[in-house]
């Protein structure tokens, strides 16, 4: 009776990456992070000279473009391996630059169409754990649990600064911090899946909890949720 269907949707670096695997993990289910795929889009779209304003030719390319997420390859602390045509770009796609140019690239309607395609059919797989920032609002409406968690801005660029430099690669706070509020400010008043709650999702606020706590709290909403499930039944 424990929810088939997991949707973990939030702002950047909220934690639902980090929370989406360690419960993927404790259930047993896929876990799969939509983010890498528009991130892997607009790192194709920079490496090839595409104005990232070109809307039609950043559709057309996330319509060719062949995204792979497959277990890690490297152990060098990475969840998984992204491929793109073929190519690791599983650290590549987390540069400064991707994070200042992926929201204009993930508000275009027919990128998220076509890529919006390839996640649900990736649900159908089996138990999965899906994060986000519009899966239980367009991606996986039905989806059996619905969970949305945020920070305040700060501590997420503060978060996001630690994890470039952690990689051993040069990082300044304020330019991590201005980008994510612009980021913010992209995906909360874009037209398409604008980024937001579910009107059924539970809410936490990450910002003073350790990834403990907040792994913690999920697996005991996931496991209430349960409950609920089987006195229904």
């Amino acid at each position: 009776m424990r929810p088939t269907t997991i949707a973990i949707d939030g702002p950047a670096a909220s934690g639902k990456s980090t929370i989406g695997e360690l419960l993927a993990r404790r259930l047993g289910y896929l876990y799969f992070d939509t983010g890498v795929m528009y991130r892997a889009v607009t790192w194709a779209a920079l490496k090839r000279g595409i104005p990232i304003e070109d809307e039609a030719a950043i559709t057309a390319l996330a319509e060719r473009l062949r995204i792979g997420v497959v277990p890690p390859t490297v152990s060098d602390g990475r969840q998984y391996t992204v491929l793109a045509d073929g190519e690791d770009v599983t650290w590549a796609i987390r540069t400064p630059e991707v994070d200042a140019n992926v929201s204009p690239v993930a508000a275009y309607p027919g990128v998220r169409e076509a890529l919006v395609r390839q996640q649900r059919q990736i649900a159908q797989q089996g138990p999965v754990v899906m994060v986000g920032r519009d899966i239980g609002t367009v991606v996986l409406p039905d989806a059996d649990l619905k969970v949305y968690l945020d920070a305040g801005v700060e501590e997420r660029a503060r978060r996001r600064w630690r994890e470039v430099r952690e990689r051993g690669e040069a990082a300044e706070y304020e330019p991590i911090l201005a980008a994510m509020r612009r980021r913010d400010e992209i995906d909360s008043h874009r037209a398409t899946s604008p980024l937001r709650p579910a009107a059924d999702a539970v809410v936490v606020d990450t910002t003073d909890m350790t990834i403990a706590e907040v792994l913690a709290t999920v697996k005991r909403i996931c496991d209430e949720r349960c409950g609920r499930r089987r006195r229904a039944v």
